[in-house]
């Protein structure tokens, strides 16, 4: 009796299945990103004088700040928020003043910074972008510039982890960003976790800038 050699063969994989795991996994992987809200008004009429959106660049150092709060969130000072904390405002954006340079996630400090301020409140949001009391990967922070605050032709932002409670005291990284060097000991720095360059907005005594900031991780 004559035995045949098993030869039954089995359809290669095809492309599509392929396509369609690798879609389902990158559909799992959620990379942080910035978001912000720039609204301002007239302080008296309340008429809306400049309004936009946009995303911006998160920062080599939001690394940085994210891994010290991981080791020990009582780092660099104990009994207190070294998280982020402030809103840092300035005029100093590289290029062209209506279409500046693209922020870089090397920017470890703004070019040219004219104020900062602490976060008037911090929000936590559903994926519907709903207020919520309960902790989730989006976090809103907020704050003001009153009418006296952050006047003169805006075109740089940031959020900071800032070394010392005082806006008045700054502690920048003097490096960066096209020699970005993250050998630096940052312990008692200001680290910028998110940098922002926009066309120049002048920004007059009577008007009031609220600022959101959005993360997503």
């Amino acid at each position: 009796m004559n035995r045949r050699p098993l030869t039954e063969r089995f359809p290669r994989p095809k492309t599509g299945m392929k396509m369609g795991l690798e879609f389902r996994y990158a559909e799992t992987v959620r990379k942080p990103r910035g978001f912000f809200i720039f609204h301002m008004t007239d302080a008296r009429t309340g008429d809306v004088l400049h309004h936009f959106e946009r995303e911006n660049v998160i920062t080599l150092d939001a690394g940085i700040l994210a891994a010290r709060q991981m080791k020990d969130s009582q780092q660099p000072v104990a009994n207190r928020n070294n998280g982020l904390r402030m809103l840092t405002i300035g005029t100093g954006a590289t290029g062209n003043v209506l279409s500046p340079d693209a922020p870089t996630e090397e920017q470890r400090r703004l070019n040219s910074e004219i104020q900062r301020k602490a976060f008037a409140s911090s929000t936590f949001r559903d994926e519907s972008g709903v207020a919520v009391a309960y902790p989730t990967h989006i976090v809103d922070f907020t704050t003001t510039y009153g009418e006296a605050e952050a006047v003169g032709p805006l075109n740089e932002m940031g959020v900071i982890s800032p070394y010392s409670d005082n806006p008045a005291v700054q502690n920048p990284i003097e490096n960066g960003p096209t020699d970005y060097d993250p050998t630096i000991d940052v312990s008692a720095k200001d680290l910028m976790a998110n940098y922002l360059t926009f066309g120049v907005v002048t920004k007059p005594s009577t008007a009031l800038l609220t600022i959101t900031w959005r993360f997503t991780f």
